[in-house]
């Protein structure tokens, strides 16, 4: 049962890293969207970049396990933030990402809460 529970916490981690990790790359290749959405709320659109570094360190981090539970808890609160950005009723669309993002945080204070399983980095004190 150990096994399959770490193996469960490894594949979790993956499959939430991969949405991460495809925010980063799509920042990285076409950050009009992120970056109009940003200035629509009055914001800089620089902090697309900042987002495109962090989605792509929290990845890592994730996949590797590497301080995993403040990493999971800053995603979950990063995934809550960014949940606005979508509050947009009359469209559906962004109303589903707006759902998903809530979702995903909630994926992540599991995470955090729990933990991520054996299989992962740990660096000794």
């Amino acid at each position: 049962m150990q096994r399959w529970n770490n193996l469960a916490s490894l594949v979790g981690r993956v499959l939430i890293a991969a949405l991460f990790l495809a925010g980063a790359v799509q920042k990285a290749t076409d950050s009009a969207p992120a970056g109009e959405m940003l200035v629509g709320w009055g914001l800089p659109f620089w902090l697309v970049w900042g987002a495109m570094v962090y989605n792509l360190a929290a990845s890592v981090a994730l996949i590797l396990g590497i301080a995993l539970r403040p990493v999971a808890l800053s995603l979950a609160l990063y995934c809550m933030v960014t949940s606005f950005f979508h509050l947009i009723p009359d469209d559906p669309w962004q109303m589903s990402i707006f759902v998903k993002n809530w979702a995903i945080a909630g994926g992540c204070l599991v995470l955090a809460g729990q933990g991520g399983g054996a299989w992962r980095l740990r660096f000794a004190p």
